[in-house]
C-alpha cells in the first residue's frame, strides 16, 4: 500500500519515482533506525508526556533529515555507486537525476528541517547546526578513514540531545549516556550494512568498520550492542526507568542474539537483513519506554 502510493506520484510528474528512490522513501527502514532512538530521548525528557508539537517536529524532523542524508550521500557516491552492484542503479549513479538536481533537493530538503526546528528554541536550534555538519560529513568518510560508521553513529544520534532541549530547554549529562548508547547501536548495525558490500569496497578502495574488524566483524558488532545496552541501563538508573524498560532491553538483547546467530555463515543477505532486524530492537526499547511511564 506504502510503495503504491508512493508510485502514484508519477502522475504528478513522470520523474516522481527517481526521486523517491533518490530519497530511498520507498526503503523506510533507515526513518525507523533514525525515528527509534529519537523517540527513546523525547519520552524520557518528556517523562512520558512530550509535547504533541514536538513529537510531530522531530517525526517530520526524521523524515527529511534523512530523506537530505540519502541524497548529500548518493551525491558524494555518485561516481563510486555505479561501480557496486547493489548501487549501480540509484539513479544518480545512472544518471536519471543530475548533480545540480540532487544538490538543489538536498537543499530544499535542508531548508524545510530547519523552519520545523525554528519552531522550537534557541538551544535546540543551535545545536541543528552541529546536526547539519555532521550529515554532511558523513557521506565522505568512507575515503579518508575505516571508521566512517562511527561518524553515521553520531549523525544518526543527533536527535536526542535535540529532543532534550526541545522539550526541557537543557541538556542533562545523562542524555549523553542515551547518546553513546545509540551511537555504539548504530556503529553495530551499520557494519552489518557494510558487510553486504565488503568485496565491492575493497575493489574499489572504500573504507568501512566492516573491512577494519575482519574475521573478527560478528564478535565485535554483538559487543557494541552489549555496551549499547550497558549504556542504556545506566541511563535508566539516571533517569529512573522500571521493569518495563528493563523488559525492553531484554527483547533487544535476544535481538541481537538472534542477529549474530543468523549471521553465522556471513552470507551477504543475512547480514543485511541482520540490519535490517535492527528495526525491532529499536521499536522494543521503545515500547519498554513508553510502558514504564505509562503504566507507573
Amino acid at each position: 500500500m506504502y510503495l503504491q502510493l508512493l508510485k502514484s506520484l508519477n502522475r504528478l510528474n513522470p520523474r516522481a519515482w527517481d526521486f523517491v528512490q533518490l530519497t530511498r522513501m520507498d526503503k523506510p527502514i533507515g526513518i525507523y533506525l533514525l525515528l527509534w532512538p529519537t523517540l527513546w530521548a523525547l519520552w524520557v525528557a518528556g517523562e512520558g508526556s512530550p509535547s504533541l508539537a514536538n513529537i510531530v517536529i522531530f517525526v517530520l524532523g526524521v523524515v527529511l533529515t534523512r530523506a537530505g542524508g540519502c541524497v548529500i550521500n548518493d551525491w558524494a557516491d555518485r561516481k563510486v555507486d555505479g561501480h557496486v552492484k547493489r548501487t549501480a542503479q540509484r539513479p544518480l549513479a545512472s544518471g536519471k537525476i543530475s548533480s545540480k538536481e540532487a544538490l538543489v533537493f538536498f537543499a530544499v530538503l535542508m531548508a524545510v528541517s530547519f523552519l520545523l526546528v525554528l519552531c522550537t528554541n534557541a538551544p535546540t536550534i543551535l545545536l541543528s547546526l552541529g546536526g547539519l555538519a555532521l550529515a554532511c560529513t558523513y557521506p565522505f568518510m568512507k575515503r579518508y578513514t575505516y571508521y566512517p560508521q562511527v561518524v553515521l553513529g553520531a549523525a544518526f544520534s543527533w536527535g536526542m540531545p535535540m529532543a532534550f532541549t526541545a522539550e526541557t530547554g537543557h541538556l542533562p549529562a545523562a542524555a549523553w549516556l542515551l547518546y553513546i548508547a545509540n551511537l555504539l547501536w548504530t556503529v553495530g548495525y551499520d557494519t552489518y550494512y557494510a558487510m553486504t558490500d565488503r568485496d565491492d569496497d575493497l575493489r574499489i578502495g572504500v573504507k568501512s568498520t566492516a573491512i577494519l574488524f575482519g574475521d573478527a566483524d560478528r564478535a565485535i558488532i554483538l559487543t557494541l550492542q552489549g555496551l549499547a545496552l550497558g549504556c542504556l541501563l545506566l541511563a535508566g538508573s539516571q533517569f529512573k526507568l522500571g521493569g518495563w524498560f528493563h523488559l525492553g532491553l531484554v527483547a533487544a538483547a535476544a535481538c541481537f542474539a538472534w542477529e549474530f546467530w543468523y549471521t553465522r555463515g556471513k552470507d551477504r543477505m543475512r547480514c543485511f537483513q541482520a540490519f535490517l532486524h535492527n528495526h525491532w530492537a529499536g521499536m522494543a526499547i521503545f515500547v519498554g519506554i513508553v510502558l514504564d511511564y505509562a503504566l507507573r
